[in-house]
């Protein structure tokens, strides 16, 4: 596998896309990772982010310097290039000015393994404030810019390289290649790593792990946690029992449908459990979005373990943890980046579980999954269903969770779906929804004056859910969302449109 260490990159994920599309596995991991946990997880080479630290920062994020020592290959990014540097006896400078945007590279070594099957003039993406004016011993310069002498440097004999700029970006248009190049010929990777090889080994650990024990599937029903039924369900087959809670903040009719998809084609051993007063009496008067989702997270769990109890033997609960779900939950695997929000199955989970966690989607993007399920068989209705948050309507709820406001968004929220299904546009979707807002405004229905709710309707596209667009939908198919929203949900009077990018903005609200 391939190392990217997290210096705080608003691309590592970017990094790790790049990667997985050559189809070879890697992972983010802590920056500060000791060479001997590296050579127990079989690296084949080692990548070091970009970050917003400069060298010169107090506290700056370092890697142990025993890295470059091992034997293996080393891509140092941005950052991670002048962290390189400085470690092995450069020099870093500050510049005075900021070099941020399109460049033009010129590579000073044809030969260079790392620009094999390039021109020697290519396109890059710059984003930073430091620069190399002296490279270490046994270095030589492959590339510069006309603001930048060392955009690129290696040394051969070491496996040791480095590039000032960005080559995971679409700004770098032949960036891949580089990654490419990085991979193939100066690590010896193989492009092995597929959704079968992946079913295989995932399998065989799943087998492995719970022996002659029983597993509980946390299954809500959505694409992540399908997958990971099934698939858990290939391995263990009827000591696999199923549990579905309805919380009371899903989706208008999920209960039902979620019930005839899995005990009518799939036959699971799949238990619903009806606790929807239970959860909004734990949300009473809680408004602190972090609060919500690790409340929810909490409750989750205890209901799970209430269940095991009950069934007596289980000693492992499944949940479908995809790796965004623990990129935003965690402080970066431990690395400088911040936490952006608890998943309530990661960062909401209590300290204290009586069961072993198995999450064989941990390591998996969402379009990832998504592929994993056409490789298990799993009908499209399945696969192509949209994200839906495990906190589920609580989040969508800026302020107080009570029966009537969920009522309000579920409502609403059944209206953007439908609009959006009858448009011919839900493919074209990554993930649609309304919100409602903590605010009134005044409006006229009849001859009366009104006073009521304001919703938000959200679409976005997106692939992994780690970046998001706005969609620029129809008009018309707006206008049909407001006018049926105000007219059929009692309790609303205006409806806005969300134009927000991921980042700076997240999906969800909250």
């Amino acid at each position: 596998m391939i190392a990217i260490l997290d210096f705080g990159s608003q691309y590592n994920q970017l990094i790790a896309r790049r990667v997985r599309e050559c189809r070879v596995f890697c992972e983010i991991l802590p920056h500060d990772i000791s060479p001997s946990e590296l050579k127990a997880k079989n690296t084949r080479g080692i990548i070091l982010s970009g970050g917003p630290s400069s060298i010169f920062d107090q506290g700056v994020p370092v890697c142990d310097p025993g890295l470059f020592k091992m034997g293996i290959p080393v891509l140092g990014i941005c950052y991670g290039m002048q962290l390189m540097a400085h470690q092995l006896g450069g020099k870093v400078k500050q510049s005075p000015l900021r070099e941020y945007g399109k460049a033009m590279l010129d590579i000073r070594i044809p030969d260079s393994l790392l620009f094999k099957g390039l021109k020697a003039k290519q396109q890059i993406w710059m984003s930073h404030g430091d620069h190399i004016t002296k490279i270490p011993t046994g270095f030589k310069v492959s590339g510069s810019t006309p603001n930048c002498a060392t955009a690129a440097m290696e040394n051969v004999r070491t496996g040791l390289y480095g590039v000032q700029f960005h080559p995971e970006v679409t700004h770098t248009p032949h960036g891949t290649t580089i990654i490419r190049n990085f991979l193939f010929r100066i690590c010896g990777c193989k492009p092995d790593w597929t959704m079968g090889s992946f079913i295989e080994e995932e399998i065989r650990k799943i087998r492995e792990q719970v022996g002659d024990g029983r597993v509980l599937c946390a299954l809500s029903g959505g694409v992540d946690s399908s997958v990971l039924a099934v698939l858990i369900h290939r391995a263990i087959g009827e000591k696999l029992v199923s549990v579905f809670v309805d919380n009371g903040l899903l989706r208008e009719g999920e209960v039902e449908e979620v019930t005839r998809i899995f005990r009518g084609r799939y036959h699971l051993n799949f238990r619903v459990i009806h606790a929807r007063d239970r959860f909004l009496k734990k949300l009473k008067g809680v408004t602190d979005p972090e609060r919500k989702r690790k409340i929810i997270g909490t409750e989750f769990i205890r209901i799970f373990e209430e269940e095991a109890k009950k069934l007596g033997d289980i000693k492992f609960l499944a949940q479908g943890t995809l790796y965004p779900d623990v990129i935003e939950s965690q402080s970066s695997f431990g690395g400088p980046s911040a936490v952006i929000k608890s998943h309530h199955n990661v960062g909401g989970l209590p300290e204290k579980l009586d069961m072993k966690l198995i999450e064989p989607l941990r390591v998996l993007f969402k379009d990832e999954v998504r592929e994993l399920g056409h490789e298990l068989g799993l009908p499209d209705e399945i696969v192509w269903r949209h994200p839906f948050p495990g906190p589920g309507i609580a989040v969508r709820i800026l302020g107080d969770v009570t029966k009537r406001n969920v009522e309000i968004v579920q409502k609403a929220d059944a209206i953007v779906r439908h609009e959006i299904k009858k448009a011919g546009l839900f493919q074209e979707v990554w993930q649609e929804f309304a919100v409602l807002l903590p605010v009134k405004t005044v409006g006229v229905m009849g001859d009366g004056r009104t006073y009521e709710n304001v919703i938000a309707v959200r679409a976005i596209s997106s692939r992994d859910g780690m970046t998001a667009d706005w969609v620029k939908l129809p008009y018309g198919v707006l206008e049909e969302i407001s006018s049926r929203i105000v007219n059929e949900v009692k309790g609303v009077n205006r409806v806005v449109y969300d134009i927000s990018t991921k980042p700076p903005s997240t999906i969800e609200w909250e």
